[in-house]
């Protein structure tokens, strides 16, 4: 269906000129609504009424739809085939290798299909003459949700009272802005460093309370989630503040006017319109910090030096995180294994996300 001009008959009338203006013989143009014809499949669209002689134009509906169709392909073919190559294959393989039985890195040879991987890192299945595979739903599960349930609430809540803070204050905002904006830029296992010096036994924690506690090296696995859990928040702070400083500069000065001629409280003015106005910032953080917290692996390495307390040197991985188990598995060979934990972990942060989107629906307002 191509595109047709239909001529309307515009023949001047020196007897109908009134103002300057000049009107057609109605009678004698054809008449056309505006709007898609049924009969036809065709759309009739008003283009002048003055100067041009040709007054409508009917455009086929098919055209319009697919004309430039594969121009759209094509711009997007770069993204689409990076996507391909280092988001997709590298999915669909790992799902492959957590069901590949008896799968060789070196060759890729397998001897079939089994659910054997997963039975061997939740402990029920044994890795070949090595016993039972505990370390998996003993330490690196346990790690993750306690880091996960910890860190990504306080430092939500911890950000969103700086960046409100921020936004009150006039005088050296930028300066501030940037302070706090630093320790999201810099290299995180100089910044692990710097903590485990910090918490060190004869480090400044125990110097300002006058204690001798052991937090890392040697500490007890509870003990050393304090300062690994510290540093994990103190580190992820600066980009939910630039998030939230971005939403709370957005909301209009109306809504704190009003509550002030109420005689709104500052925490009540907080808690019904700031933390409503501000809930689809909040969503985007809590989700993508979901995601980092399940995905923590930096912040052991750098405060540890290893998957324990005692760093390379440990015999029982108690700071093993379930990233961390992933690499350690891939490290030693077992490609499977870790494959099977890599998928175990995608399920669980997919589940988290829709529950999050779930709660959402009611709970954002956009």
């Amino acid at each position: 269906m191509g595109i047709e001009f239909l001529d309307a008959i515009s023949k001047k009338n020196k007897n109908n000129q009134h103002h300057g203006k000049v009107f057609v013989e109605s009678e004698k143009r054809p008449v056309y609504e505006e709007g898609l014809n049924e009969e036809t499949n065709t759309v009739v669209r008003l283009v002048s009424t003055k100067k041009n002689n040709k007054v409508y134009k009917v455009t086929g509906i098919e055209d319009v739809a697919s004309k430039n169709n594969w121009k759209a392909w094509l711009y997007l073919a770069p993204v689409l085939i990076l996507i391909s190559v280092f988001l997709l294959y590298p999915l669909i393989n790992t799902i492959f290798l957590a069901f590949a039985k008896d799968y060789e890195y070196a060759t890729g040879k397998f001897s079939g299909v089994t659910l054997d991987n997963f039975g061997v890192i939740f402990g029920l299945v044994q890795a070949g003459k090595g016993g039972l595979e505990t370390y998996f739903v003993k330490y690196a599960i346990p790690n993750t949700l306690i880091l996960t349930i910890v860190t990504v609430p306080v430092s939500i809540i911890l950000a969103l009272i700086i960046a409100v803070a921020l936004n009150s204050i006039k005088w050296f905002q930028k300066f501030l802005q940037t302070v706090f904006f630093l320790p999201y830029v810099t290299n995180a296992v100089a910044i692990g460093l710097v903590f485990s010096v910090i918490f060190d036994k004869n480090g400044v924690i125990n110097f300002i309370f006058n204690s001798d506690k052991v937090w890392i090296y040697g500490a007890d696995r509870w003990t050393a989630m304090i300062p690994l859990c510290i540093y994990i928040v103190w580190h992820s702070l600066p980009f939910k503040i630039l998030i939230l400083l971005s939403g709370l500069q957005g909301i209009d000065k109306q809504y704190y006017q009003a509550a002030q001629i109420d005689s709104a409280s500052k925490a009540k003015t907080l808690w019904k319109i700031t933390v409503p106005l501000l809930s689809p910032q909040i969503l985007y953080l809590m989700i993508t910090s979901f995601i980092a917290s399940f995905k923590e692996y930096t912040s052991v390495v750098s405060i540890f030096g290893g998957p324990g307390t005692m760093g390379k040197n440990s015999v029982i991985p108690d700071m093993e995180t379930i990233v961390y188990y992933v690499y350690d598995n891939a490290e030693k060979g077992f490609t499977s294994r870790a494959a099977a934990a890599g998928v175990f972990l995608f399920v669980v942060i997919l589940v988290f996300t829709f529950i999050q989107f779930g709660v959402s629906k009611k709970r954002v307002h956009y």
